[in-house]
């Protein structure tokens, strides 16, 4: 849950950005205030972190925006929505440690606002790679990237970044590169690991100061999404980066959509083939045991007759979430059809497939859903096909009449290696 603080004495202001935010992010937290004391209130709560602040900077009780010395004293991303233009603004106060300055303009500032909130919140989540043999420039581009809630990590070389990018366990979304630097530059980086990672999945942008003629070209035509130009200025590479990801993130959208069932986010039943077949076919050829799981659940028709399709459909994207929570990362979730769902999971013992298959159904068992005033419960049967078999689809069938074996004994039972 996200903490966004809204400081504003105009109440049309906060009722448009709040009913704004409130449609377009989940899971926030929308804190309020009309005046400077109403805000130190929220901002000194040692219960809350505020994400974000969009402050006005002339309120009844203050003038000058004290409350934007404050905010940015207190270490909170912070977001100036004024209604005097920048051209009017004093200089001091356009060179604070803000984020953005955005002048009340009508719908569009609004617009402008909303997105940018949304691009900090997303930061948040994101993680970035800068590679430079100058500690100097090091230094200064975390700390710009930083500024905007970016979890960056550095590395003094090409050789070095190879390694942190095939190493790292969280997905790094972007990496931004000098050109000129000893054991490995830039330009041969970028080459590298274009062989692996397109532009639509890994983000390049490359920095220089190489007076080379058409070396940005260069960049570019190897594989590289943007260049910076060094010496470059902290608003430059803020709104280059923010533009890259956003991007990407269009891109991540549109595979989602190809690849991800709309109700529950959990992959769809083409994805699962297209990915299984490659994770089944590397276990085999590196003779090792993988695991393929079948979920269901349990009279799941008397959900839907009892208390509507709509709690139906609760009760299913409740399964995807207890799944997401209880099985690692890199476990391929996928939902085959109505209540049915599949996994696959690598590296993993069978002793570490009965306890934590076991422990699953024992949270279905235990789990209730809150809907209104129903309280809702539900089991799971589950099979599992442990080992390797001639195929992917003889696995699921080995899995399909585990969880078959389980409807027909009493439901609400792990089966393993049913046939």
């Amino acid at each position: 849950m996200r903490n966004i603080l809204l400081v504003d004495d105009d109440p049309i202001i906060i009722a448009i950005l709040q009913k704004k935010l409130i449609e377009q992010i989940k899971n926030i937290n929308i804190l309020i205030a009309r005046n400077y004391k109403e805000a130190l209130k929220h901002i000194l709560n040692n219960d809350l972190r505020i994400d974000i602040a969009i402050l006005d900077l002339n309120l009844p009780d203050v003038r000058d925006g004290e409350l934007v010395d404050y905010s940015i004293k207190k270490k909170i991303p912070t977001i100036v929505l004024s209604g005097t233009k920048i051209s009017n603004m004093r200089k001091d106060i356009l060179e604070k440690d803000i984020l953005e300055y955005i002048a009340k303009d009508g719908v569009n500032s609004i617009n402008y606002t909303i997105n940018s909130i949304k691009r900090v919140l997303l930061n948040y989540d994101t993680n970035v790679l800068i590679v430079d043999d100058s500690s100097v420039q090091l230094s200064i581009l975390k700390d710009i990237l930083e500024k905007i809630k970016l979890n960056v990590i550095t590395a003094t070389n090409g050789i070095e970044a190879l390694d942190i990018l095939h190493n790292n366990s969280q997905k790094i979304s972007l990496i931004l590169t000098d050109f000129n630097m000893a054991q490995m530059d830039g330009m041969t980086l970028t080459l590298k690991m274009r062989e692996t990672y397109q532009k639509d999945i890994l983000g390049i942008i490359a920095l220089s100061a190489n007076d080379t003629p058409d070396i940005s070209t260069k960049f570019i035509k190897i594989g590289a999404n943007d260049f910076i130009n060094k010496p470059y200025s902290p608003i430059e590479v803020i709104t280059r980066v923010n533009s890259n990801l956003e991007t990407l993130e269009l891109f991540e959208q549109t595979r989602d959509m190809a690849n991800k069932d709309f109700m529950t986010g959990s992959y769809n039943r083409r994805y699962f083939f297209e990915k299984g077949e490659y994770l089944f076919n590397n276990a085999k050829t590196e003779h090792k045991d993988i695991a393929v799981a079948m979920f269901d659940i349990d009279k799941f028709k008397n959900i839907n007759d009892t208390y509507g399709h709509d709690v139906g459909d609760v009760a299913i994207c409740e399964v995807a979430n207890i799944l997401n929570n209880h099985l690692r990362k890199n476990d391929l979730i996928a939902r085959f059809g109505g209540e049915e769902f599949c996994v696959i999971l690598e590296n993993i013992t069978m002793d570490e497939i009965k306890k934590l298959f076991e422990n699953i159904r024992k949270v279905f068992e235990e789990n209730i859903i809150h809907i209104n005033n129903l309280k809702i419960q539900f089991t799971t049967s589950i099979g599992i096909c442990y080992g390797i078999e001639d195929d992917l689809e003889k696995m699921i069938k080995v899995a399909d009449d585990g969880l078959y074996h389980c409807k027909n004994n009493g439901r609400n039972q792990v089966a393993i290696n049913i046939k």
